[in-house]
Protein backbone atom coordinates (compact mmCIF):
# COMPACT_ATOMS: atom_id res chain seq x y z
CA UNK A 1 0.00 0.00 0.00
CA UNK A 2 1.36 3.39 -0.96
CA UNK A 3 2.24 5.70 1.91
CA UNK A 4 1.18 9.27 1.38
CA UNK A 5 3.89 11.79 2.20
CA UNK A 6 3.10 15.16 3.73
CA UNK A 7 5.06 18.38 3.38
CA UNK A 8 5.11 21.84 4.88
CA UNK A 9 3.41 24.42 2.71
CA UNK A 10 3.73 28.16 3.04
CA UNK A 11 3.67 30.66 0.13
CA UNK A 12 7.18 31.97 0.72
CA UNK A 13 10.49 31.81 -1.10
CA UNK A 14 12.33 29.77 1.53
CA UNK A 15 9.53 27.29 2.21
CA UNK A 16 8.88 26.70 -1.49
CA UNK A 17 12.51 25.83 -2.19
CA UNK A 18 12.84 23.89 1.05
CA UNK A 19 9.74 21.81 0.36
CA UNK A 20 10.75 21.51 -3.27
CA UNK A 21 14.06 19.97 -2.22
CA UNK A 22 12.27 17.35 -0.09
CA UNK A 23 9.77 16.60 -2.85
CA UNK A 24 12.60 16.17 -5.33
CA UNK A 25 14.43 13.79 -2.99
CA UNK A 26 11.34 11.66 -2.40
CA UNK A 27 10.62 11.39 -6.14
CA UNK A 28 14.16 11.57 -7.48
CA UNK A 29 14.11 8.78 -10.06
CA UNK A 30 10.65 9.62 -11.37
CA UNK A 31 11.47 13.30 -11.69
CA UNK A 32 14.81 12.53 -13.29
CA UNK A 33 13.10 10.43 -15.94
CA UNK A 34 10.53 13.17 -16.55
CA UNK A 35 13.26 15.78 -17.01
CA UNK A 36 15.16 13.51 -19.40
CA UNK A 37 12.02 12.84 -21.46
CA UNK A 38 11.11 16.53 -21.62
CA UNK A 39 14.69 17.38 -22.51
CA UNK A 40 14.59 14.97 -25.45
CA UNK A 41 11.22 16.32 -26.55
CA UNK A 42 12.36 19.94 -26.42
CA UNK A 43 15.69 19.41 -28.17
CA UNK A 44 15.49 21.37 -31.43
CA UNK A 45 15.53 19.20 -34.50
CA UNK A 46 18.75 19.58 -36.44
CA UNK A 47 18.27 20.21 -40.11
CA UNK A 48 21.98 20.38 -40.81
CA UNK A 49 24.16 23.28 -41.84
CA UNK A 50 24.21 24.73 -45.26
CA UNK A 51 27.28 26.52 -46.54
CA UNK A 52 27.01 28.59 -49.69
CA UNK A 53 30.63 27.72 -50.40
CA UNK A 54 29.47 24.17 -51.08
CA UNK A 55 27.73 25.50 -54.16
CA UNK A 56 30.38 27.97 -55.16
CA UNK A 57 30.27 31.73 -55.05
CA UNK A 58 27.02 33.54 -55.71
CA UNK A 59 28.19 34.99 -59.00
CA UNK A 60 28.90 31.47 -60.22
CA UNK A 61 25.45 30.26 -59.11
CA UNK A 62 23.82 32.95 -61.18
CA UNK A 63 25.45 31.40 -64.22
CA UNK A 64 24.81 27.80 -63.11
CA UNK A 65 21.11 26.79 -63.24
CA UNK A 66 21.81 23.41 -61.63
CA UNK A 67 23.28 25.04 -58.54
CA UNK A 68 20.40 27.49 -58.39
CA UNK A 69 17.93 24.60 -58.49
CA UNK A 70 19.87 22.82 -55.75
CA UNK A 71 19.89 25.97 -53.62
CA UNK A 72 16.17 26.41 -54.14
CA UNK A 73 15.46 22.79 -53.21
CA UNK A 74 17.52 23.08 -50.03
CA UNK A 75 15.71 26.29 -49.13
CA UNK A 76 12.33 24.64 -49.71
CA UNK A 77 13.22 21.64 -47.55
CA UNK A 78 14.55 23.93 -44.80
CA UNK A 79 11.35 25.97 -44.93
CA UNK A 80 9.16 22.86 -44.66
CA UNK A 81 11.20 21.50 -41.77
CA UNK A 82 11.08 24.89 -40.04
CA UNK A 83 7.30 24.97 -40.42
CA UNK A 84 7.04 21.45 -38.99
CA UNK A 85 9.18 22.46 -35.99
CA UNK A 86 6.91 25.48 -35.44
CA UNK A 87 3.80 23.30 -35.50
CA UNK A 88 5.44 20.84 -33.12
CA UNK A 89 6.34 23.63 -30.68
CA UNK A 90 2.82 25.05 -30.81
CA UNK A 91 0.61 21.97 -31.06
CA UNK A 92 2.51 19.07 -29.47
CA UNK A 93 5.24 20.15 -27.05
CA UNK A 94 2.99 22.15 -24.67
CA UNK A 95 0.98 19.02 -23.87
CA UNK A 96 4.10 17.24 -22.61
CA UNK A 97 5.29 20.32 -20.73
CA UNK A 98 1.95 20.86 -18.99
CA UNK A 99 1.79 17.15 -18.18
CA UNK A 100 5.27 17.30 -16.70
CA UNK A 101 4.25 20.16 -14.41
CA UNK A 102 1.26 18.12 -13.25
CA UNK A 103 3.63 15.29 -12.36
CA UNK A 104 5.69 17.62 -10.18
CA UNK A 105 2.50 18.89 -8.55
CA UNK A 106 1.38 15.32 -7.85
CA UNK A 107 4.72 14.67 -6.19
CA UNK A 108 4.34 17.81 -4.07
CA UNK A 109 0.98 16.50 -2.91
CA UNK A 110 2.65 13.44 -1.50
CA UNK A 111 1.66 10.78 -4.04
CA UNK A 112 3.73 9.01 -6.66
CA UNK A 113 3.63 10.92 -9.98
CA UNK A 114 1.92 9.02 -12.79
CA UNK A 115 3.71 9.11 -16.14
CA UNK A 116 0.31 9.02 -17.82
CA UNK A 117 0.09 12.75 -17.04
CA UNK A 118 2.64 13.36 -19.79
CA UNK A 119 0.19 12.27 -22.48
CA UNK A 120 -3.19 12.61 -20.77
CA UNK A 121 -3.58 16.09 -22.21
CA UNK A 122 -3.92 14.66 -25.70
CA UNK A 123 -6.99 12.72 -24.55
CA UNK A 124 -8.78 15.02 -22.14
CA UNK A 125 -7.58 18.62 -22.22
CA UNK A 126 -5.80 19.20 -25.49
CA UNK A 127 -7.52 22.36 -26.75
CA UNK A 128 -7.33 24.14 -23.40
CA UNK A 129 -3.61 23.39 -23.11
CA UNK A 130 -2.77 24.64 -26.59
CA UNK A 131 -4.89 27.79 -26.33
CA UNK A 132 -3.67 28.59 -22.80
CA UNK A 133 -0.06 28.25 -23.91
CA UNK A 134 -0.66 30.51 -26.92
CA UNK A 135 -2.44 33.09 -24.77
CA UNK A 136 0.30 33.22 -22.13
CA UNK A 137 3.06 33.43 -24.75
CA UNK A 138 1.20 36.22 -26.54
CA UNK A 139 0.54 38.24 -23.37
CA UNK A 140 4.10 37.90 -22.10
CA UNK A 141 5.45 38.71 -25.56
CA UNK A 142 3.36 41.87 -25.77
CA UNK A 143 4.52 42.84 -22.30
CA UNK A 144 8.17 42.32 -23.18
CA UNK A 145 7.78 44.59 -26.19
CA UNK A 146 6.45 47.25 -23.81
CA UNK A 147 9.81 48.02 -22.17
CA UNK A 148 10.41 44.45 -20.85
CA UNK A 149 9.24 45.09 -17.26
CA UNK A 150 5.52 44.61 -18.05
CA UNK A 151 6.41 41.29 -19.66
CA UNK A 152 8.19 40.15 -16.50
CA UNK A 153 5.22 41.20 -14.38
CA UNK A 154 2.78 39.37 -16.64
CA UNK A 155 5.00 36.29 -16.71
CA UNK A 156 5.08 36.18 -12.90
CA UNK A 157 1.34 36.73 -12.49
CA UNK A 158 0.46 34.07 -15.08
CA UNK A 159 2.88 31.53 -13.62
CA UNK A 160 0.07 29.30 -12.32
CA UNK A 161 -1.84 29.09 -15.60
CA UNK A 162 -0.46 25.71 -16.64
CA UNK A 163 -1.19 24.22 -13.20
CA UNK A 164 -4.76 25.53 -13.27
CA UNK A 165 -5.43 24.10 -16.73
CA UNK A 166 -4.16 20.66 -15.69
CA UNK A 167 -5.26 20.62 -12.06
CA UNK A 168 -8.60 22.40 -12.23
CA UNK A 169 -9.47 21.81 -15.89
CA UNK A 170 -10.04 25.54 -16.48
CA UNK A 171 -10.33 26.96 -19.96
CA UNK A 172 -7.58 29.37 -21.12
CA UNK A 173 -9.37 32.61 -20.19
CA UNK A 174 -10.44 31.40 -16.75
CA UNK A 175 -7.00 29.91 -16.08
CA UNK A 176 -5.29 33.21 -16.89
CA UNK A 177 -7.77 35.19 -14.80
CA UNK A 178 -7.49 32.77 -11.87
CA UNK A 179 -3.69 32.78 -12.03
CA UNK A 180 -3.73 36.58 -11.93
CA UNK A 181 -6.02 36.48 -8.90
CA UNK A 182 -4.10 33.76 -7.05
CA UNK A 183 -0.72 35.40 -7.52
CA UNK A 184 -1.87 38.75 -6.15
CA UNK A 185 0.49 39.46 -3.28
CA UNK A 186 2.92 36.74 -4.40
CA UNK A 187 4.35 38.36 -7.52
CA UNK A 188 7.65 39.25 -5.86
CA UNK A 189 8.01 35.72 -4.47
CA UNK A 190 7.57 34.25 -7.95
CA UNK A 191 9.99 36.80 -9.39
CA UNK A 192 12.72 36.08 -6.85
CA UNK A 193 12.21 32.34 -7.23
CA UNK A 194 12.66 32.69 -10.98
CA UNK A 195 15.66 34.99 -10.53
CA UNK A 196 17.38 32.63 -8.11
CA UNK A 197 16.65 29.68 -10.41
CA UNK A 198 19.08 31.23 -12.90
CA UNK A 199 21.91 30.87 -10.40
CA UNK A 200 20.75 27.38 -9.48
CA UNK A 201 21.05 26.39 -13.14
CA UNK A 202 24.49 28.01 -13.36
CA UNK A 203 25.58 26.11 -10.27
CA UNK A 204 24.19 22.95 -11.84
CA UNK A 205 26.35 23.46 -14.91
CA UNK A 206 29.37 24.08 -12.71
CA UNK A 207 28.79 20.80 -10.84
CA UNK A 208 29.29 18.71 -13.96
CA UNK A 209 26.48 18.21 -16.46
CA UNK A 210 24.37 15.99 -14.17
CA UNK A 211 23.94 18.94 -11.84
CA UNK A 212 21.69 20.54 -14.44
CA UNK A 213 19.13 17.75 -13.98
CA UNK A 214 19.13 18.30 -10.22
CA UNK A 215 18.71 22.05 -10.74
CA UNK A 216 15.74 21.57 -13.07
CA UNK A 217 14.05 19.07 -10.76
CA UNK A 218 14.53 21.32 -7.74
CA UNK A 219 13.17 24.44 -9.43
CA UNK A 220 10.13 22.64 -10.87
CA UNK A 221 9.40 21.02 -7.51
CA UNK A 222 9.67 24.39 -5.78
CA UNK A 223 7.18 26.07 -8.10
CA UNK A 224 4.78 23.15 -7.72
CA UNK A 225 5.09 23.53 -3.94
CA UNK A 226 4.43 27.25 -4.20
CA UNK A 227 1.27 26.65 -6.23
CA UNK A 228 0.02 24.14 -3.67
CA UNK A 229 0.86 26.59 -0.88
CA UNK A 230 -1.20 29.35 -2.48
CA UNK A 231 -4.10 26.96 -3.01
CA UNK A 232 -4.03 26.19 0.72
CA UNK A 233 -3.74 29.86 1.62
CA UNK A 234 -6.74 30.72 -0.55
CA UNK A 235 -8.77 27.90 0.96
CA UNK A 236 -9.02 26.01 -2.31
CA UNK A 237 -8.01 22.69 -0.73
CA UNK A 238 -9.48 21.07 2.37
CA UNK A 239 -6.18 20.14 4.01
CA UNK A 240 -2.49 20.30 3.15
CA UNK A 241 -2.39 16.54 2.69
CA UNK A 242 -5.30 16.32 0.29
CA UNK A 243 -5.14 17.15 -3.42
CA UNK A 244 -7.04 20.15 -4.67
CA UNK A 245 -10.57 19.40 -5.84
CA UNK A 246 -10.80 19.49 -9.64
Amino acid sequence: METKRTYRFKPSFGTAYGTGWRVMGDNFLRFLLVVIILGLLTTPMSIGKFDLNDLGHFDHMVMDPEKLITLGAIGLVAGILGFMVLLYNLLVLPVFQYGGRMMFLTGARGTDPDFDHLISGFRTNYLNIILANLLVVALVGIGLVCLIIPGIVIGCRLGFTSFLVMDKGLDPIKAVEESWRMTRGHGWTIFFMGFVSIFIFILGFACLFFGVFIAIMWVKSAFAALYQSVLIEKGLVETEAEPAVA
